[in-house]
């Protein structure tokens, strides 16, 4: 697919990985005042909101278009260690999408996110009265392990978060990259043949209905 930019930026990041970017990075705080300040109803329901985005980017990381795709970012081994040989280079190495080691960190950062909100699926409060939808599944015992754990994720995810936050900022005055404005506006200075592939909007769609329903049918306790 041609890009018609004129002004040497192609469109690299396409409506899905935008919104689902930014809708996550509103949702962690709102997740944390939520539960800090007891307000467990709302933090459920923000918590079903955020399973919905963590399962179509994976969705969106099979089907979606080519910058979106784990199969174009996650790179071997020596794929990473020859881009990190050359990471405090000034000079600008313009990479379509994820480079090999942010691809990584994306990946880490998606499974982190899952796994803190699988977590809070079955876990259940100190008092036993507020609890995720799936707790009727495990013992009490299981449930507040479950607790413990979306406690302990919550506390790794923040470092990672830190550390892709320090990660943007060094590629912004170091790199001179600002993946910020690429990551808001979806475009980036590279050559027009570098211009990637995109899905089209049926299989977001698909994925928004899918993810959507399946999220509705577990916070209903997933009824057989």
């Amino acid at each position: 697919m041609k890009d018609d930019a004129t002004d040497g930026r192609v469109k690299l990041w396409d409506a899905p990985v935008r919104l689902v970017h930014w809708a996550m990075v509103a949702l962690v705080p709102a997740l944390w005042w939520t539960a800090d300040h007891g307000n467990l109803t709302l933090h459920k329901q923000l918590g079903h909101v955020m399973l919905m985005l963590v399962l179509f980017r994976i969705y969106w990381g099979f089907v979606g278009s080519s910058p979106a795709r784990f199969g174009s970012f996650l790179k071997g081994p020596r794929a990473v260690a020859a881009y990190a040989a050359g990471l405090f280079n000034r000079q600008r190495q313009a990479v379509a999408g994820h480079n090999p080691l942010g691809g990584w960190s994306a990946l880490t950062l998606l499974v982190l996110l899952l796994a803190q909100v699988c977590f809070g699926l079955f876990t259940q409060d100190v008092d036993g009265i507020e609890s995720g939808p799936l707790a009727i599944y495990v013992s009490y015992d299981g449930a507040d392990l479950a607790r413990g754990w979306h406690h302990k994720t919550f506390d790794v995810l923040l470092a990672f978060i830190a550390l892709h936050i320090g990660a943007v900022l060094f590629y912004l005055i170091v790199k001179r990259d600002n993946l910020i404005t690429t990551m808001v506006t979806g475009r980036k200075a590279l050559p027009a043949s570098a211009a990637p592939t995109f899905a089209p909007a049926w299989r977001a769609v698909a994925g928004i209905i899918g993810s959507a329903g399946l999220v509705w049918w577990i916070s209903l306790g997933a009824p057989h």
